[in-house]
């Protein structure tokens, strides 16, 4: 094992599960709370979830930050995306200066950026882009690996390393987003072989796709698992022969999270790939995950299914950048006022004794399939 991976083991192995201690604590202040049991439903569960993250029953969530990684991706020569490879950079800087549909999400909801070149393939000169780039793009998978291991490897601690140095700098919850041309097919690949199931099950048309065009991204996601023949129990080999850098470090940020015990929101489908590497890689990482939406993407909830998340909302959205997190620390934001301010049955001087009953039997509780 070299340094590179002894690191990235020494991280994965410095993350905790939750504390459920504080997990108790904010089940039993809700059950405090005057209201019906259970009635602000997913809201409740939020807040249960952030306490065993936090160790804190009653958090404050006001740091907000959203990690955009940017990678170009060789396959796209095989015609597999409708934008062409120069979109990526355009998007990348465009990100920085609020133009993109991410990025005016985040301003409009008070969350910072963070833009980081881990494999556009241009040489960028934008000051607030972060330069941590690692190869002018990747390989394309139909022809063989996507970047070496140690590349693979490289990608997932830079995704690690930002997402620790913005915890460590103040960030109180993190959102894990991308840009990169083509990273649907690299992604509907990892998916593909991470689960075994039907490519054609898991492969959407991504920014829109002719038929023509969408039956030749699935014989390339087909030739790219036959030609690299990846092993699904080697989330470092998956990654690195059929993936992209951008998923790659995206995994690690997911991790990096973990880490620093910091609340981190998954966007769409590129980014719940990476989050289903990431668990892979460090199975108590996903205490820390929360699924912002369901990604039109048809692969999205076959990898929810996988990480036993149930994402916040749905609003048809498919746009990518990282563009679901900011809306969804909104709603983290309402879980968290709603144990810190509202009133507890003795403070609004009720009498709840008429409860009684309907909590023995749980009348308005959640069933619950998978977690938030």
């Amino acid at each position: 094992m070299d340094y590179s991976e002894k690191r990235l083991k020494d991280i994965i192995n410095g993350v905790s599960g939750p504390d459920e201690a504080a997990m108790e604590a904010a089940k039993e202040l809700q059950s405090r709370l005057a209201k019906p049991p259970g009635s602000l439903g997913m809201l409740e569960e939020l807040s249960i979830k952030l306490a065993g993250m936090t160790g804190i029953v009653k958090n404050d969530l006001n740091e907000r930050y959203l990690l955009v990684f940017c990678a170009d991706n060789g396959v796209v020569k095989q015609g597999v995306a409708s934008s062409p490879q120069s979109v990526t950079l355009a998007q990348t800087i465009n990100l920085t200066k609020g133009k993109t549909g991410a990025a005016v999400l985040a301003k409009r909801f008070g969350v910072r950026m963070r833009v980081c070149d881990v494999g556009v393939n241009a040489v960028i000169r934008d000051p607030d882009v972060i330069s941590r780039k690692i190869a002018f793009g990747t390989g394309d998978i139909s022809e063989g690996p996507a970047m070496t291991r140690e590349q693979a490897v490289r990608a997932i601690l830079t995704g690690a390393d930002l997402a620790i140095e913005t915890a460590e700098n103040g960030a109180q919850v993190l959102g894990i987003g991308e840009m990169g041309v083509g990273n649907t097919t690299t992604s509907s690949s990892v998916l593909a072989v991470l689960t075994g199931l039907d490519i054609r099950k898991l492969t959407g048309r991504g920014a829109g796709l002719t038929d023509e065009a969408y039956e030749k991204k699935i014989d390339v996601i087909r030739r790219a698992i036959s030609v690299n023949r990846p092993d699904p129990d080697d989330i470092i080999d998956t990654v690195s022969k059929v993936g992209g850098l951008d998923i790659a470090a995206m995994a690690g940020a997911f991790i990096g999270a973990a880490y620093k015990r910091v609340p981190v929101v998954i966007d769409g489908f590129i980014s719940i790939v990476a989050a289903l590497c990431a668990y892979r890689l460090c199975p108590e990482a996903v205490n820390y995950m929360i699924a912002s939406h369901a990604s039109y993407e048809i692969g999205y909830m076959a990898a929810a299914d996988e990480l036993g998340l149930r994402p916040l909302f749905d609003l048809g959205m498919r746009l990518g950048e990282g563009s679901g997190c900011p809306i969804a620390m909104m709603m983290l934001d309402a879980a968290c006022d709603i144990i810190n301010h509202m009133a507890t049955f003795e403070q609004a001087e009720i009498d709840d004794s008429y409860l009684d009953e309907i909590r023995d039997i749980d009348a308005f509780g959640i069933k619950e399939e998978t977690q938030i």
